[in-house]
């Protein structure tokens, strides 16, 4: 779950909407497209839905490094 404030952005594709959430806290960002006349509170659901999935997804392994003797 997020923590701080998300920032949504909409811009229309033709007749396409893309949806940005981004968590402020951690700049994390997703994106969604759906139709342009999909309810806007639908579209910001389906983002945030996508963000919390994200966020809440365990970090990747980091690659392995140069071993030092």
């Amino acid at each position: 779950m997020t923590k701080g404030a998300v920032l949504f952005e909409f811009v229309q594709i033709g007749q396409q909407m893309r949806v940005a959430a981004i968590d402020e806290a951690t700049g994390t960002e997703v994106i969604v497209i759906a139709p342009v006349n999909a309810a806007r509170s639908h579209m910001q659901r389906l983002a945030l839905a996508k963000l919390q999935r994200k966020l809440n997804r365990p970090a990747p392994p980091s690659p392995p490094g140069p071993k030092y003797a």
